[in-house]
C-alpha cells in the first residue's frame, strides 16, 4: 500500500487548536502514513508570528471587547472572498509552495484561518480534500466554506446549525473533539500523588488555559483561606512570568499549594482531583468531560468560550462562577467528603475516531 501524506494545519491562537491537531495525527500515524502538523503563520512567519500572537494574547486580557465585537460581526457570515484574499497576500503568500513541497494526499485543519486559506486556494485550482475540524461547542461562521469537503463537528446542535446556514448534510460528520487518547484511559491515584508530592485530600485543579491567562485576583486570595483542609494544583502554562510571580509570592508557599508551567500530565492530574476550576476552551471541556470531572467555569473570554460555557450549562455538565459565595459552597462541599457532580447522564461526549477519518481518505 503507497504511503499517504497528510497535512494538519492549525494556527496559536491559544494552545488549543494545535492540541486538537497533535491528537489527529497520534491517531493516524502508521506504516502507511505520514502526518506532518503545522501551526502555518508560525512556519511562514517565524519571526512574526509570536509579536502577533502576543498582541492578540493582550487585547484578550486587556481590551476582551473588542475582540467580542469582532467575534460577533462575523458569527453569521463566512469569511468573504475578500477577507480571505488578505489573509492569504498578508500572512499566507507561500501557503501554495509549500503545499506543492509537501503534496499532501489530505489537509485537516482545525482553525478557521488556514481553513480560509486552503478553500481560497481549493477555488484557484488546488486539487486536495479539505477536511475541517471544529475544536468548540459552537459554530462561527468563519468556520463555513463551500470548499470543505467534510466538517468534523463535536455535536449534533452543530451539525443542525451548519444544515440551516445550507451546508449539505452528507459534507457532516459527528466525531467529537480531538483530544490525546491517554484521556480516555483511568491513571492510579496513589502513583500520581507519589509523583507529584501530593496528598490524599481534596483536592482543585485550576488551569488558566495554555496561555495562563489568571491574574492573582478576588478568587485566587479567596482560595488561599482554604490552603489547610484543600490542596490546589494551579497550572500557569506557558505563562511563565505569571508561575514565577506566583511562586515568588509568600502567599502561596504552603506544602497544599503547587504551582505548575506547561505540563504534559494534565490527564493524571485530573484523574486525582475532585474539582476543575478553568476557562472554557472547547480542547480542556472535553478533557474534563472525559475524565468524568465536575467543571467550574470562570472569566470566559467573549466569544467562543462564552459560547463553550453556555453549551455546558445547558447540558447540566458545569457550573459558572459568578460569585466568591458559590465557590464557598462548593469547596465546602469537597471538605464536607460531599461527591461534586455535574454531568448529565443523558450526554456523553463522542471519541474522536480516526478510523473514519482513514476511511476518507
Amino acid at each position: 500500500m503507497q504511503q499517504k501524506n497528510i497535512l494538519i494545519l492549525s494556527e496559536g491562537f491559544g494552545t488549543g487548536h494545535t492540541q486538537a491537531a497533535y491528537a489527529i495525527s497520534e491517531g493516524l500515524k502508521n506504516q502507511f502514513i505520514h502526518t506532518k502538523v503545522i501551526e502555518l503563520l508560525k512556519f511562514l512567519h517565524p519571526n512574526l508570528a509570536p509579536h502577533f500572537f502576543n498582541v492578540y494574547r493582550k487585547t484578550l486580557d486587556v481590551q476582551p471587547k473588542i475582540y467580542e465585537k469582532l467575534y460577533k460581526s462575523q458569527y453569521e457570515n463566512s469569511l468573504n472572498r475578500f477577507t480571505q484574499m488578505i489573509l492569504h497576500r498578508i500572512f499566507y503568500a507561500r501557503t501554495y509552495s509549500f503545499i506543492d513541497h509537501f503534496q499532501p494526499d489530505t489537509i485537516l485543519c482545525t482553525h478557521p484561518f488556514p481553513n480560509a486559506v486552503i478553500a481560497r486556494l481549493k477555488r484557484l485550482g488546488l486539487q486536495v480534500p479539505l477536511y475541517t475540524v471544529v475544536t468548540d461547542y459552537v459554530i462561527h461562521g468563519a468556520w463555513i466554506t463551500p470548499e470543505t469537503d467534510k466538517y468534523l463537528i463535536p455535536t449534533e446542535e452543530i451539525k443542525r446549525q451548519l444544515i440551516k446556514k445550507n451546508v449539505p448534510e452528507e459534507k457532516i460528520m459527528i466525531s467529537g473533539i480531538p483530544i490525546h487518547s491517554k484521556f480516555w484511559k483511568t491513571n492510579e491515584k496513589l502513583k500520581i500523588r507519589d509523583k507529584f508530592g501530593l496528598q490524599p485530600i481534596p483536592t482543585v485543579l485550576i488551569m488558566g488555559g495554555g496561555w495562563g491567562m489568571m491574574k492573582y485576583n478576588e478568587l485566587m486570595e479567596y482560595l488561599l483561606f482554604w490552603k489547610d483542609k484543600i490542596q490546589f494544583i494551579i497550572c500557569m502554562g506557558n505563562n511563565e512570568k505569571a508561575r514565577k510571580k506566583i511562586i515568588s509570592n509568600s502567599k502561596f508557599q504552603h506544602p497544599n499549594i503547587h504551582i505548575l508551567g506547561f505540563t504534559k500530565a494534565i490527564d493524571e492530574l485530573m484523574d486525582v482531583s475532585d474539582l476543575l476550576i478553568t476557562k472554557p476552551g472547547g480542547i480542556t471541556c472535553t478533557e474534563g468531560l472525559v475524565k468524568q470531572l465536575p467543571m467550574i467555569f470562570y472569566n470566559p473570554i467573549p466569544g467562543h468560550e462564552e459560547e463553550n460555557c453556555q453549551f455546558f450549562l445547558n447540558h447540566h455538565l458545569a457550573e459558572k462562577l459568578t460569585s466568591i459565595d458559590e465557590l464557598k459552597f462548593w469547596l465546602n462541599q469537597l471538605v464536607q467528603q460531599q461527591k461534586i457532580t455535574f454531568q448529565s447522564k443523558s450526554f456523553c461526549t463522542t471519541q474522536f475516531s480516526v478510523d473514519e477519518i482513514n476511511c476518507l481518505i
